[in-house]
Order: C-alpha cells, then structure tokens, then sequence
C-alpha cells in the first residue's frame, strides 16, 4: 500500500513553461539537497528554527537552509526585493511538490514566515519591510507571537496589555500566555492597549520589539506532552521605539485579524506535512507489514484510504481558496474552515499513527532514538483545536460570515 506523493493538484495537461520549471526545481533540489536532508525526522529537535541563539544540529542543515534561503525558496512566494524567490503560486505549488517528491525537509520552520511576513508585506512600512524580511528568510531572527491573555483568549479583544505613550518610545506593562516558544525566541510581534476609553476593538495597536529588550522575562508551561513549547510572557516597563509600531496608532485589530487567517492557515496545514516521516501509509507498510501486497491489518488499510482521500480532497481545497485570494487580500472567513477541517485532520492522523504504532506507540521514554515521540506528538495534537482560536470560535465565524446564518 505505498502511496504516491500528492502530486495529483497539476494532474493533466501542463504547459511547456510550467514543465521547464518542474525540471529545473527537480534538478536543482536532487543536486543541493543534503541526503540527511531527505531522511525522516528523529524527533522535533531536528527541525530548523533558525534565530540568534540556534545551533544547527548538523552542518548539513545548516547547508540546506543556506542554499535555499539563497534561491529565497525559504519564502517562494515573497518578493525578491525582499529576500524571497518572487515564484508565482503555480511555480511555489511545484516546488513545495518537487520537495515532496524527494523527501525534502522543510529548510526553516518559523511564525515570521508563517504569521507575521504576510503581515509587514501588507501593513509594514518600507524601512519595517527591509529590516526584517529578509532576516525572517534567511533564519537569522525567531519570531514569537504575543496575544493571548490571561483573561483574553477567545475574547481576544479584551486584552489588558497597555503601551504608554511616552513621546519618542512606548512603555509597554502586561501579561501575555501561551506563547509559543518565547524562552527561544529574539523579537515578538505584540499586541497592545493604546487608548483604554475606547471600544476594546479599536484602542489596540500591533508592535514589534526585542525579546532582549530589558523588563521582558518568560516562564515556560509544561504541558500534557510533557514538553513546555509555551511560555508565560511578562513586560515590566519596556521601552519600544515608535517606529516599531506596525501600522496606525489605534488600528492594530485590522492587522491582528489578517495575521490569525495565516496563523489558521498555518494550523490547518500542519495536517499536509508528514514531518519527514513520510505518509501515514508508508510508516504502516514498514511497521505492520505486507499480507499478498496489501496491508496486512484490513480495519487499518480502510482508516488509512477514508484518511488519505481525505487529505488530498482538503488539499486540494487549501490550494484552490490560496489561488483564489492570490491578490494578497487573504483568505478571510475561509481560514477558520481550513484551521477547523485541518486540525480534525492532524487529530485523525496522530490517532492513526498511534494505531499503527500498536503499543510500541505507547512508549514515553527509552533508549530508542524517537521514544515517546509519538505519544507526546498525539497528545500535543489536542491544543490543535484551540490554538488560533478553539473550534466553536471558528464554527461560528463560519455560520455567521460564510452561511450568514442568523
């Protein structure tokens, strides 16, 4: 039962250019791509987050990110001016196939790609677009995210975290929770108060600042995994620059909304990547084995096939709402469909990997190179339905703005 890449998104007919293309992607990764670079991940901490303080885990990840942060294919999509590879969306869909295709890990992992990039590219001002893009794309700076509150989580808006006006520089004093990776971190894109008698929607303002920056201090939050990802995240008194106020004074809720479409987006994709382990059938071919060219469990070979057609249907669909919003306008009210239907299908798939898995999946600690991996990865999967936004939030974004129930 070993499964072909989905390759199927350009099945048909392509043109010579997009052909040509395809070749020379193909030729290039088969040449430049580390052969550790196309082996399956041992565990998260052979992912590449790049920042101040990373340390590569071997040099052929550090090559790898090098070589394709140099072809600005760590962002295919983002202009070149930028630091990235100015490839249309058909030209990136054949690349992130291509990758596929050859096992190819993803060079960098990192929430200024995801989150915040599209978010200076539509609302940065140019000095703001030059100083970090290309850092973001040549891994050079970790971006965390800081918005939830202690008292402010679905109700986002209802944040307490003020910043001062204070002439040439903000004050900022507060709290944030659950951010993620904040104790690895260098900046943080921050959400804040800027006019408390205003309505809780309109006196908030989006500022960037240094995680370095002195009254900035993080706690980590260990979690039913195990590990501690998250982190509380304390401001006493930080000074932040007014030219790092992204945006308008004031208007930073327009810009907050557009960064949860990508950070939904993002969610809802995970379910896309195998993490470098290769597809759900794949693993159950090596780990339950073959009965007459099938696999040998049947209730296991049907749960893979209903999953598999599954994904590649919200494959598909993930790249058809991508083109349709090409424009750079985002994906709006769709995003909470692909964060909803994505993570329902990262959950699926975490139970099925610790199906296939059998007891062995059970496994919290040992000597084995991967042990409790696949335990803590299926127990990390629970906060996908209420990071970004849980699923009730999201189901009721989609009923009141796509159905336009009353």
């Amino acid at each position: 039962m070993a499964a072909e890449p989905h390759g199927l998104i350009n099945a048909g007919a392509a043109d010579p250019e997009s052909e040509a293309f395809r070749a020379s992607t193909r030729a290039w990764l088969e040449a430049n791509c580390p052969p550790e670079m196309r082996e399956p991940l041992g565990d998260e901490k052979q992912l590449c987050w790049g920042g101040r303080r990373w340390r590569f885990a071997s040099e052929a990840q550090r090559l790898w990110l090098e070589r394709m942060a140099a072809r600005g294919w760590t962002v295919p999509e983002w202009p070149q001016a930028h630091g990235g590879g100015g490839l249309s969306p058909d030209q990136a869909a054949i690349l992130r196939e291509e990758m596929r295709r050859l096992s190819c890990r993803n060079p960098l992992s990192s929430f200024g790609i995801s989150m915040l990039g599209p978010a200076l590219l539509r609302y940065g001002s140019e000095a703001q677009k030059r100083e970090h893009l290309p850092k973001i794309a040549r891994g050079e700076i970790r971006w965390c995210q800081g918005y939830s509150e202690p008292g402010a989580g679905s109700d986002l808006a209802s944040l307490r975290t003020r910043a001062e006006d204070q002439g040439d520089h903000f004050l900022v004093n507060g709290q944030k929770i659950w951010t993620s990776y904040a104790d690895e971190s260098d900046w943080i894109f921050c959400l804040v108060r800027t006019d408390a008698a205003a309505p809780k929607h309109k006196g908030i303002s989006f500022l960037l600042f240094d995680m370095a920056s002195p009254g900035v201090s993080t706690q980590p939050i260990k979690l039913i995994s195990g590990k501690s990802p998250f982190c509380q995240t304390f401001f006493d008194d930080v000074r932040v620059p007014k030219a790092n106020l992204v945006g308008t004074l004031n208007a930073g809720w327009d810009i907050a909304k557009y960064l949860l479409t990508h950070e939904r987006e993002m969610i809802g994709g995970m379910n896309l990547s195998s993490g470098g382990q290769g597809t759900l059938c794949e693993v159950a071919v090596r780990e339950v084995g073959l009965a007459h060219g099938r696999l040998a469990d049947d209730a296991l070979r049907t749960d893979l096939a209903r999953y598999e057609i599954d994904s590649l249907a919200f494959e598909l669909t993930l790249q058809r709402i991508k083109e349709q919003s090409a424009g750079g306008q985002g994906t709006g009210a769709l995003s909470s469909m692909l964060k909803y239907y994505g993570t329902e299908l990262n959950k699926r798939r975490q139970e099925l990997a610790m199906s296939i898995h059998g007891a062995r999946g059970l496994l919290w600690e040992g000597e084995a190179k991967s042990a409790g991996e696949i335990a803590r990865t299926w127990l990390r999967s629970r906060g996908n339905s209420i990071e970004g936004g849980t699923s009730e939030i999201q189901l009721n974004i989609l009923a009141k703005h796509v159905l336009r129930l009353p």
